[in-house]
């Protein structure tokens, strides 16, 4: 059976600091830049207050994480475990597998090869790596992309770790796009389908192009400025989803206004049905 999720995204203004990994093209190096946000919760605290509120498993963003030394991501590990539930994925929101810059490309691998391993020992079964930012017709760069993921996969599979991509950035922005990204990276590679990446009005026939290779379905829905969800195009998804015969986790996206538990309260009662 498919079940719920909570991705860290969801809880942003409640978890601290956001620590954004961004390329400085005149040092040609990764750097950070740390953005203010209150910390009501701690990541450690995390997954104890998910299982409580009823999540089965969470997505974590790597900008969220406080540390990566080793202490730290093992102390990550046994609150999941204390807890009994799930550290489904890593969201590596950074990285640009398709980039011609030969110095960024290096860089950006040997990072992600670093996230790989914290995904290791903080114990997420898998890291969500983006596929790239150039252009979905871009044939060259769909090799590009395949070829690095498969390295990175092959990499991460010695340690446990399955690498997934999702329909988000410029390269996997359509369901063709992703069809030869996937063919062409193998059956190593998952992805993730987010409801809010493709385009309307083909958006849903490109759902049922990703869904067959998912691990990890991100259920965002359309919200007004009372952050409240548009029901009719949320549960045109859901019902997608559920045609397709797709059995996963089901990750609540929750970034409007106001408290952000309440917010994903109010689309988990939607979803629920679909689980």
């Amino acid at each position: 059976m498919s079940y719920l999720s909570v991705s860290t995204w969801s809880l942003h203004r409640l978890l601290g600091p956001l620590r954004w990994t961004e390329w400085d093209a005149e040092q040609k190096a990764h750097r950070t830049r740390e953005q203010e946000q209150p910390q009501v919760l701690t990541l450690l605290e995390l997954p104890q207050e998910a299982a409580r509120r009823g999540y089965r498993a969470v997505e974590i963003c790597h900008f969220h994480f406080p540390s990566t030394e080793p202490d730290y991501l093992q102390q990550l590990r046994s609150a999941f475990t204390s807890a009994g539930i799930s550290f489904d994925t890593l969201l590596l929101d950074y990285g640009n597998l398709t980039t011609e810059d030969e110095t960024r490309k290096e860089a950006d691998l040997s990072l992600m090869r670093s996230w790989i391993d914290a995904a290791s020992e903080a114990g997420a079964k898998q890291i969500r790596i983006v596929a790239g930012e150039a252009q979905p017709t871009d044939e060259q760069a769909i090799r590009q992309s395949a070829e690095a993921l498969r390295a990175l996969a092959d990499y991460a599979a010695e340690r446990n770790v399955r690498v997934i991509t999702e329909n988000f950035k410029s390269l996997t922005s359509t369901g063709e796009s992703c069809a030869k990204l996937l063919q062409q990276a193998g059956d190593r590679v998952g992805i993730i389908t987010d409801f809010g990446n493709f385009k309307s009005p083909s958006k849903y026939d490109e759902f049922l192009v990703t869904l067959p290779h998912s691990v990890s379905v991100h259920a965002k829905a359309h919200y007004d400025e009372a952050g409240l969800p548009d029901t009719e195009e949320y549960v045109r998804c859901l019902e997608t989803v559920r045609a397709s015969g797709y059995n996963g986790a089901v990750v609540l996206i929750y970034d409007g206004p106001g408290d952000m538990w309440e917010g994903l309260d109010r689309i988990g009662r939607i979803v629920k049905p679909y689980l």
